[in-house]
């Protein structure tokens, strides 16, 4: 493999990381809180019909934007009632809120535009621009660093940048705040902090809306800045591989990171070999399709190890008379 190709490998990679970077993060506070979360498949597909639906009609990516969060932030409020509020399961609330995005973004996407559930193609304003980073056309001349710079680093939308900013803004928030440790101490114990006049119901309401404002994000970039639009079941699971990049992070930003661009990394691969050949015998397109998928149980069973998530996680909390 030559230089060149590395480069545009590690570009896909990040292209293709920054949506399970930024639902990794959602899903990390929400389950640092004690909500499981396996809704984030749902969540970001609402979100990214919101942003394409809504960048389409107004001409605005922006408004695109605002959309996402809001639509994703109302679903996570969804769940918060089923499974804070109710005292539902956490994992059924899950499921059914992938059903219900699954089902409502096809259904009110062909009544509001009849594409069979896809948004018109966005372009101009309705979609995020690309940024060119300081000096990175200059810096092209300097071995090995300046095509780095130029390629991997520079030429992203804002939603890049501002991802890979959430992940020490997200380790500051869980461990240098108030907020914080609190919201960690109600996903291992909530009775201590309900003990201490600290309102665990609050607190796990406030998990599951940053939880939706992050899934926002991340549906907002998979319509509007990765794809000119929304296309039917455009998550293609990359909730539940957020899920799973979370459990091999251990529920750490920084571990969240290097695991959501090693997933990257794999559907980039997958993508620039769909035609391998191994000893003159193609590979069939499929198994390359599902390589991502296949190598993140393989990860998962193999090299994670012990993973201890919160004490507390799934459980519904009932105040103490």
């Amino acid at each position: 493999m030559d230089y060149p190709t590395l480069l545009q490998i590690l570009a896909s990679t990040v292209r293709l990381g920054v949506p399970l970077l930024l639902a990794c993060l959602a899903g990390l506070f929400s389950e640092r809180a004690g909500i499981f979360d396996i809704g984030l498949e749902g969540k970001m597909l609402m979100a990214a019909f919101a942003s394409g639906a809504i960048a389409a009609v107004s001409g605005s990516v922006w408004v695109g934007l605002l959309a996402a969060v809001g639509a994703a932030i109302l679903m996570s409020l969804l769940h918060g009632l089923a499974s804070i509020t109710f005292r539902g399961n956490q994992l059924i609330s899950g499921v059914a809120i992938n059903f219900l995005a699954s089902g409502l973004t096809v259904l009110v996407g062909q009544e509001w535009f009849g594409l069979g559930g896809k948004t018109p193609a966005l372009s101009g304003a309705a979609r995020f621009g690309t940024i060119a980073l300081p000096f990175a056309e200059q810096a092209q001349a300097i071995p090995v660093i300046g095509p780095f710079y130029h390629e991997v680093l520079s030429g992203h939308s804002i939603l890049v940048y501002v991802a890979f900013l959430l992940v020490p803004a997200s380790w500051w928030v869980l461990y240098r705040t108030r907020f914080g440790l609190r919201l960690r101490a109600v996903g291992e114990n909530p009775a201590a902090v309900d003990t201490a006049g600290v309102s665990v119901v609050r607190m796990r309401y406030s998990a599951v809306m940053i939880c939706g404002a992050l899934c926002g994000l991340a549906g907002a970039y998979l319509a509007t800045g990765l794809s000119a639009g929304f296309g039917k079941e455009m998550t293609a699971g990359r909730g539940f591989i957020a899920l799973a990049a979370l459990i091999f992070a251990k529920w750490r930003p920084w571990y969240c990171l290097g695991a959501t661009m090693l997933f990257g990394l794999l559907e980039a691969v997958s993508n620039r070999y769909q035609n391998l050949e191994i000893a003159g015998i193609p590979v069939p397109l499929q198994l390359m399709q599902a390589t991502p998928y296949i190598l993140t149980m393989v990860i998962l069973a193999g090299f994670v190890g012990r993973a201890i998530p919160p004490r507390a996680g799934g459980e519904p909390y009932v105040k103490e008379r």
